[in-house]
């Protein structure tokens, strides 16, 4: 999946700011001018990380981040707002699981650099989950082994080494049978 992002912001200004900020970055920027209009397009499109206003009519930013995170959790959600208050970063960071606070005028540099890592922490989180999941088959698989084969994923102990008990050629056979692989 490619980097993108999606800025979400009444300010049709503060979205193409943010653009040109990061146009060396091998991003790509969606805009949207409303909570609701972002919410259509997160269901059309995939994204790495939301960057959002907290002050836009019709729905604040931190209750559409805490939205996001129910809905896709794994998107990195950033706030971006002009008017910080210790009650609205709390907020924020509450009920939006927010990785990142800017506050307005922001720091481009510093904002590419939180952009790279928020990246970062996408793709590592996405490869763990998937890990995961490899570990959670295998698992099943190996429980399944389990009932059909009693004893087959035990590991034996002599002096100090681990020996598998070895299966006769019968056993294998059914085995690669139940596994589905011709023999």
């Amino acid at each position: 999946m490619k980097n993108a992002v999606l800025v979400v912001d009444d300010e049709p200004s503060v979205i193409r700011a943010i653009a040109r900020a990061l146009q060396d970055e091998e991003v790509e920027v969606v805009g949207a001018n409303s909570a609701e209009e972002a919410e259509a397009l997160l269901e059309h499109q995939a994204f790495k990380v939301v960057i959002s206003d907290q002050c836009m009519p019709g729905m604040e930013g931190s209750e559409f981040l805490a939205r996001v995170s129910l809905r896709h959790p794994e998107i990195v959600r950033i706030m971006l707002t002009g008017h910080a208050t210790l009650t609205g970063i709390m907020e924020a960071v509450n009920r939006g699981e927010i990785y990142r606070f800017f506050t307005k005028p922001w720091s481009d540099l510093e904002l590419r650099f939180a952009l790279r890592s928020a990246f970062e922490k996408y793709d590592l989180e996405t490869r763990v989950r998937r890990l995961m999941a490899v570990a959670r088959c295998q698992t099943l698989r190996l429980r399944q082994l389990e009932r059909e084969h009693p004893g087959i994923t035990r590991i034996q102990r002599h002096a100090g080494a681990h020996d598998l008990p070895l299966l006769d050629e019968e056993e294998i056979a059914v085995l690669l049978r139940d596994l589905g692989v011709e023999v």
